[in-house]
């Protein structure tokens, strides 16, 4: 019966949690309840680790694992309240700017990873490999079922847009996969340039304009500024010289209107 209610939790363990209600000395209402904390346990613990493998994350990054004190003026508990995917739940979009390794990626990936812990399905990419997939869907003939793939996660994740040039149809492409996502399910973009190059990046500033009025409609933008993590750990290591003390790392949070 167990088996076929697919509470497949309690019927693996039944004796030994049985057993273990036994010795506490559980009433039959607290051992049901300490038996359907289990399954749930269970449910969630596979269902996590489904989200994780969907994801595609390149690599194991977390908000804990983030080292806030090597960006002095990134706002923590900014961070943190967006961890909490509420923006997610509304629809809403994010955008973290800033130069090469300042931390875009890794907060990306740890702000997915807080996603899917709150129930939420999300997906990452690459500008490149999203643009290349959309540009490849479409020369045959296939690009619907390509947005429909890249419009279902609830949170879609492209990282380092602006690092690589697009062709020059993908401004066009990504257009239609942000109109298709527009208030439906949120975006999070990671890029070295700020909103006004993204002309520059397509190659097109209408089409860049219409992207642009719908991805920041309802939005956050986080902006930072300053070194990368990896040339500080150079300069730690003597083997660039330092900077000259004047300029400060700093970030802009802007709300959604």
């Amino acid at each position: 019966m167990l088996s076929r209610l697919q509470l497949t939790a309690i019927r693996d363990q039944l004796d030994s949690l049985l057993d273990e209600a036994g010795r506490k000395e559980l009433s039959l209402r607290e051992t049901l309840y300490f038996l359907c904390e289990r399954e749930i346990a269970r449910k969630d613990e596979r269902r996590i680790q489904m989200g994780l493998s969907i994801a595609h994350f390149p690599r194991v990054a977390t908000l804990e694992g983030f080292d806030f004190a090597a960006q002095p003026s990134l706002d923590a508990r900014q961070i943190r309240d967006l961890a909490a995917s509420r923006w997610i739940a509304h629809g809403e979009n994010l955008l973290f700017l800033g130069p090469p390794g300042v931390g875009k990626t890794h907060l990306a990936i740890a702000l997915g990873r807080e996603a899917i812990l709150a129930g939420y399905s999300t997906l990452f990419v690459t500008a490149p490999a999203l643009l290349a997939a959309l540009a490849k869907a479409h020369g045959e003939g296939r690009l619907e079922e390509k947005l429909a793939h890249f419009a279902k996660p609830k949170l879609l994740i492209v990282d380092e847009l602006g690092y690589l040039p697009f062709e020059a149809n993908a401004a066009h492409l990504f257009f239609q996969l942000i109109s298709r996502r527009y208030e439906r399910g949120s975006l999070l973009i990671t890029s070295n340039r700020t909103v006004g190059e993204w002309g520059v990046v397509f190659g097109d500033a209408i089409a860049a304009t219409a992207i642009l009025d719908r991805l920041l409609h309802h939005s956050y933008v986080v902006t930072i500024r300053g070194e990368s993590y990896r040339l500080k750990e150079k300069r730690r290591a003597g083997v660039l010289p330092r900077q000259h003390s004047g300029s400060t790392d700093s970030v802009s949070v802007h709300q959604p209107a």
